[in-house]
């Protein structure tokens, strides 16, 4: 992040990450939230700068975007975010870029959102809205009275829209079918499940109705206040998510892969069990002089999970004065690393590099408050590990000269050590899983001096110092 003159911190791209490549299609887009601001506007471009796909929409708080029709296969990608201040010019960020996949199959099927499959009493004048299928560039359309039928539209190419208005009223007191067929450079799907609506008998429609007289606009459709990503702990599920719109009634649905629909809710609450796609409707009744028309909304919502990571290995490279360390790790969620202090710096990169040679504690900290993982990272050999004197007086402390691992676990893997009197004669030589030496050379006694010491390691490296004999 960077520093504003302001006290706002420009937020750097969570997801996909500046210069990330390989990208999904359909990705959201997500970065940091920043405190004291209004919100944000997103632009996106395949130019630095560019706006030439989304230029400075409002998304209010949220702290992620996903394109509604999908983002360009094989291109790259500039996010611009911009903040919304309350009593001042919105400030710009840094754009950042990523790189989205080459596509190379055919998109999966779609379904209708509104009217809803199998609905009764739809208007005349209605639009179609499906959802948006993964990879679809496009969608072709038909409409019929009959199964199978195109009387009222026949395969029209809309484009990569997800709503179309007819151009006339639909049949009255007909049962109507529906085929939408997504496509994309690669071809088309060709086996989606048709789906229906019967509709009523009179042009009643949910637009609002204006009160010639005193101006007054009523709405006939539910105002939908829900967010568009739910972000959770695994250990949250199952969840409950609830709502407080005023509505005549409720249905939640779970989007499957396939991209068809389950009901799982038909009242203002619905148990959430686990990540994906959701569909949130509300809708109102309203009668009419052959039966109700129900007017409904609804929002597209993901539901994202993160959980505490584990820690798999902690990688060391020693370098001549400090080391580089790289923490492996295992996890869904979104993580930020630390080193020695629970409470940071944290950064966004498991590498730190140019690290002091002492002992350190890693910590992954998932940035969603679903807990901080830790581990001990193992460190290189230093001098200080050799005892700098000993006392071999036969006490049964400090009577043989021996290196002493730091901890435990510690991995180093000594080879041989050798001692040497001050004139560099060779004095004694021993493993480092023995006891060590005892101050005796041939049997007899040496004098308190100063001895040498080298240490072979397994990889080719030697330590060398010296120590004291204390009699």
């Amino acid at each position: 992040m960077g520093l504003l003159s302001q006290g706002q911190v420009c937020p750097t791209l969570s997801y996909p990450q500046n210069g990330s490549i390989e990208i999904p299609v359909n990705a959201t887009i997500t970065w940091p939230a920043v405190g004291g601001i209004n919100g944000y506007l997103i632009s996106l471009g395949t130019t630095p700068g560019g706006v030439d796909l989304l230029d400075g929409l409002p998304i209010g708080q949220d702290n992620f975007y996903t394109a509604p029709t999908g983002l360009p296969e094989n291109t790259q990608i500039y996010v611009s975010i911009s903040l919304v201040l309350f009593d001042a010019p919105p400030i710009s960020c840094l754009s950042e870029t990523f790189t989205t996949t080459d596509v190379t199959g055919i998109p999966q099927c779609t379904f209708l959102i509104a009217p809803d499959n199998n609905a009764a009493n739809v208007t005349i004048v209605t639009d179609l809205t499906w959802a948006y299928s993964p990879t679809a560039t496009g969608y072709k359309l038909s409409i019929g009275t009959v199964p199978g039928g195109n009387d009222v539209l026949n395969n029209l190419d809309v484009g990569n829209t997800l709503i179309y208005e007819p151009t006339e009223d639909l049949p009255q007191d007909a049962q109507i079918y529906i085929q939408i067929i997504p496509y994309n450079e690669n071809g088309e799907i060709s086996s989606c499940t048709e789906e229906s609506f019967s509709t009523g008998g009179e042009s009643l429609d949910c637009d609002p109705i204006v009160d010639n007289l005193s101006g007054e606009i009523t709405y006939l459709r539910p105002e939908i206040d829900f967010p568009n990503q739910i972000q959770l702990c695994k250990t949250d599920l199952p969840f409950t998510a609830d709502t407080d719109d005023v509505a005549d009634g409720f249905r939640w649905f779970r989007i499957n892969d396939d991209n068809s629909e389950t009901l799982i809710s038909a009242n203002r609450n619905a148990t959430i069990l686990g990540p994906g796609r959701y569909r949130y409707e509300a809708y109102n009744t309203i009668p009419g002089s052959d039966g109700t028309v129900e007017c409904s909304d609804f929002r597209l919502f993901f539901v994202a999970l993160s959980e505490k990571a584990i820690i798999e290995v902690v990688d060391v490279v020693d370098n001549l004065n400090s080391k580089e360390i790289t923490i492996d790790f295992t996890g869904i969620g979104n993580y930020e690393f630390a080193l020695d202090n629970v409470e940071g710096p944290y950064q966004d990169s498991p590498i730190f590099k140019n690290v002091s040679v002492r002992p350190q504690i890693a910590y992954v900290r998932d940035k969603n408050g679903c807990g901080i993982a830790e581990k001990m990272v193992d460190r290189d050999l230093n001098l200080d590990d050799f005892p700098n004197f000993f006392t071999p007086n036969g006490d049964g402390i400090n009577d043989f000269w021996q290196f002493v691992p730091p901890r435990r676990d510690f991995k180093i893997n000594i080879e041989t050590i050798s001692i040497y009197n001050r004139y560099g004669n060779l004095i004694q030589q021993f493993k480092a899983n023995s006891l060590g030496w005892d101050g005796n050379f041939n049997g007899v006694a040496l004098p308190s001096s100063d001895y040498w010491f080298k240490a072979i390691l397994s990889d080719g490296r030697i330590f060398k110092g010296h120590f004291a004999l204390k009699r």
